[in-house]
């Protein structure tokens, strides 16, 4: 599994706590491996994790959020086109 595109530290994506800590695939079921191929995952404390009401698990919000920031970061690196190539959906339109 690659570094994450969105941290550099390992600390809670949200609240920047640094242990303990959950790593979050941020797409998740059959795009899991494409997760882990480009850094498309997060730390986060357990109780933002799946551990609360308030997890991105069950957290519709933050997981947009966050899915929203993996795709600016990825575009920022392989571009719209192979974002859409690889995911076939844009989570930065309305």
């Amino acid at each position: 599994m690659g570094k994450s595109i969105l941290q550099t530290e390992k600390a809670c994506y949200a609240t920047g706590q640094t242990g303990p800590l959950h790593r979050h695939h941020i797409f998740g079921g059959g795009r899991r491996g494409l997760s882990d191929r480009y850094g498309l995952w997060v730390w986060l404390a357990p109780e933002w994790h799946n551990m609360s009401g308030h997890g991105v698990h069950f957290n519709r919000e933050l997981d947009l959020q966050l899915k929203q920031a993996a795709q600016r970061e990825f575009e920022a690196r392989y571009g719209h086109e192979k974002w859409m190539e690889l995911m076939g959906k844009n989570y930065l339109e309305d």
